[in-house]
């Protein structure tokens, strides 16, 4: 039976309202091809040397940008995921390139589209005002059995593998304070482990550790099959732009609050001595108001 192009019209017209009702849906997930992206069996987490630096949540942020694409992208939205609960630590060594880290992304606090943040783009990419039915609908799917699956993956773990000087651009940023470093990273996203490169810039002083950066990364180099519908006509992008800032300071240790430097060997034995000596005069009055010294 022969369809005349009027009721393909109407049958596209009728299945689109159908699709965006449910807030950028998303198919049933499948991997992507074995091997890509995927860390040799050589490819361990560095080990975690130095002086740790725990992430500082509130003055950290995590920005990954997704865009619509296909023949009907007019029909859809690009949308702005952040988290704002960054956790975990970075351990700095006295060999910088030999730092490492751990980041906890819980992907149960991700948000979608803050007015804020899509009004601090400033880009006809993303106009400030977003359908409440389209943020609330991208979320759940987003979070759903069909992408993150948020209710058996609670989190997304990066984990450093190695670091590299990043010689393209030459070690420091234009601002003059930051150094550059290419990391080898690896990703747990929804339990697939995926290796990705990502370009850091980093400073470090007062205790405060600062390490930011900017790039485009692929869903499917971390397990993740972007949506498509409609042969196509209807899809989000592969890739994502992704920025990160992390704040960290550093933590600290209990040998801090007894430098070295600060006493001689003789005069810390005379501390401990008369510290035990008062301990002891403690435990023997206790005993006599108790009478039971023996």
């Amino acid at each position: 039976m022969r369809v005349n192009a009027s009721c393909k019209l109407r049958a596209l017209g009728a299945a689109l309202p159908a699709l965006l009702l449910c807030g950028c849906p998303l198919p049933p997930h499948a991997p992507a091809p074995a091997g890509v992206g995927v860390p040799t069996p050589t490819e361990k987490p560095a080990p975690h040397e130095g002086t740790p630096y725990d992430i500082v949540a509130a003055e950290s942020l995590l920005l990954i940008r997704v865009y619509r694409g296909g023949a009907l992208a007019s029909a859809g939205h690009n949308h702005v995921i952040a988290s704002h609960s960054l956790s975990g630590t970075v351990y700095v060594p006295d060999t910088l390139m030999r730092a490492s880290f751990e980041v906890h992304v819980p992907v149960a606090e991700l948000s979608v589209d803050e007015p804020a943040l899509r009004e601090r783009e400033n880009s006809a990419d993303f106009p400030p005002e977003v359908p409440e039915s389209a943020r609330q609908g991208t979320r759940r799917n987003m979070l759903g059995a069909a992408l993150l699956d948020g209710e058996h993956n609670h989190e997304i773990v990066l984990r450093a593998l190695r670091l590299e000087p990043d010689t393209a651009a030459g070690g420091t940023d234009a601002a003059g304070g930051a150094r550059a470093v290419l990391a080898r990273v690896q990703t747990t996203v929804r339990g697939e482990v995926r290796a990705i490169t990502v370009q850091v810039s980093y400073s470090l002083a007062d205790g405060a550790l600062t390490a930011s950066g900017e790039g485009r990364i692929r869903q499917s180099d971390l397990g993740l099959t972007p949506f498509s519908a409609m042969l196509g006509a209807l899809q989000v992008q592969d890739e994502m732009r992704v920025s990160f800032r992390i704040v960290a300071r550093a933590s600290r240790p209990l040998a801090s609050y007894f430098p070295p430097s600060s006493v001689s060997s003789s005069s810390a034995l005379y501390t401990l001595r008369s510290a035990s000596n008062m301990m002891a005069g403690s435990t023997a009055t206790a005993r006599l108001s108790s009478g039971s010294y023996q």
